[in-house]
């Protein structure tokens, strides 16, 4: 797999990444596991089929993978004009 994030957004990225994991799950303390898992996303607008997305995340790359399949899942099936199972 390549790299998960171009140099050029790597700083921010982890930055937000940080603040992001301090503000759901307090100050990082050794030994004491994480309650609430995220992934962030950026892509350049108009840039995704031929650019990249950027990724980063505080969990584990199998149950980040198992949150994004449930959360494409479920969006595939709430968007407009998707077929409904009874």
């Amino acid at each position: 797999m390549s790299d998960p994030i171009q140099p050029e957004h790597r700083a921010l990225m982890n930055t937000l990444a940080h603040l992001i994991d301090e503000a759901l799950n307090g100050p990082f303390q050794p030994g004491v596991p994480r309650r609430i898992g995220f992934a962030l996303l950026i892509s350049e607008f108009n840039r995704i089929e031929d650019g990249r997305v950027n990724y980063i995340s505080n969990g584990d790359r199998s149950s980040m993978l198992a949150m994004l399949r449930e959360y494409l899942s479920r969006a595939e099936k709430d968007r407009p004009g998707a077929a409904q199972n009874p």
